[in-house]
């Protein structure tokens, strides 16, 4: 059975949980909760995909806008798929969508202990910037 790439609807959810709970190097917290992902499913239609084998989540991406950059989150390949093309798959797929919005560049947020991460990141075209440090606060 083929590999299908498919817009992320919420009822994906916990398949996707179930990957993101599996693999090192994805950072979770509370705004993976499934309200919090289904806002952000309803704020950017169109910009996440899950990859689908024998109805099971093989993989995953989340992609989003401020109107001006786009952002990637929790691109997931389950372990065994990993290695064979269908992370850059997803990237292409959500970049694209993106473009459409008039995107012109986007950002991702990698683990810093996440080499094999770095390593995928950098093979797909990447540039990790020097000049720029993530802060964060919690509400």
């Amino acid at each position: 059975m083929a590999i299908v790439i498919r817009t992320m609807r919420i009822n994906d959810y916990s398949g996707a949980l179930k990957l993101w709970q599996s693999l090192p190097g994805i950072g979770l917290s509370g705004a993976d909760k499934k309200e919090q992902i289904q806002v952000f499913l309803e704020k950017n239609p169109g910009n996440c995909f899950v990859a689908v084998e024998k109805n099971e989540i093989i993989g995953t991406i989340l992609g989003g806008s401020d109107g001006r950059r786009g952002y990637l989150y929790h691109l997931a390949v389950n372990q065994q798929q990993q290695k064979q093309g269908l992370g850059k798959k997803l990237v292409e797929e959500c970049l694209a969508s993106l473009k459409v919005l008039g995107i012109q560049k986007c950002h991702i947020f990698v683990i810093s202990d996440n080499l094999e991460g770095m390593d995928f990141w950098e093979k797909v075209g990447w540039v990790k910037r020097d000049d720029i440090l993530i802060m964060s606060k919690d509400l």
